[in-house]
């Protein structure tokens, strides 16, 4: 898995040649690959929020409470995002030449999400989450991805990614809503 990290990372293209020839699942790449690096994210959050607090009006809010909640967020929003983005990237490949393979989309999804996933790590301190920004690099891996394991021609390949974007943006903010009605939280813990 480190392997796998630092090379989508760093030598995204040739990656994508190695990952292409790769057969995997949706269910093996979230139990090997998905989850464990959501749990990242949902241990910095733990922390960041149980333990270490962050300032809000001049009060300090913090407790366990609020990291478990945190924690539980950032866990099941990442998984359930992974597998719905998964089905969509799939669904939505015949609209743009591309090939339509469940497993492929997965990868997809799952290997270009690897900066988000890693910047879960700033969650360990709430002021820097907003760092979390920098997994928008996950963009251009989705964008060198799609030609190789969707299959997608090279002139459908930046509207297919920019209606993949516009979709995954309003599935977090669905699944995001969905988890955060099912977990209301006070600043005082979980209500």
């Amino acid at each position: 898995m480190i392997e796998r990290i630092k090379n989508i990372i760093l030598k995204p293209n040739q990656e994508w040649d190695v990952i292409e020839k790769e057969e995997n699942t949706l269910q093996k790449l979230l139990v090997s690959y998905v989850l464990p690096l959501s749990l990242i994210a949902a241990v910095c959050s733990f922390i960041g929020y149980g333990l270490i607090g962050y300032e809000a009006m001049f009060i300090k809010i913090k407790g366990i409470n609020i990291g478990i909640h945190h924690a539980l967020i950032a866990l099941l929003s990442s998984t359930l995002s992974f597998i719905v983005c998964s089905f969509v990237v799939d669904a939505l490949a015949p609209g743009f030449n591309s090939t339509k393979n469940i497993n492929k989309a997965a990868q997809l999804v799952a290997y270009s999400s690897t900066p988000a996933y890693l910047a879960g790590i700033f969650n360990i301190i709430p002021a820097l989450a907003i760092l979390g920004i920098v997994g928008l690099y996950g963009l251009y891996l989705m964008y060198l991805g799609l030609p190789k394991m969707m299959k997608t021609p090279a002139d459908k390949t930046a509207i297919y990614l920019i209606v993949i974007v516009a979709t995954i943006i309003l599935v977090y903010f669905i699944v995001g809503a969905i988890i955060t009605a099912l977990m209301p939280i006070s600043p005082f813990g979980l209500m």
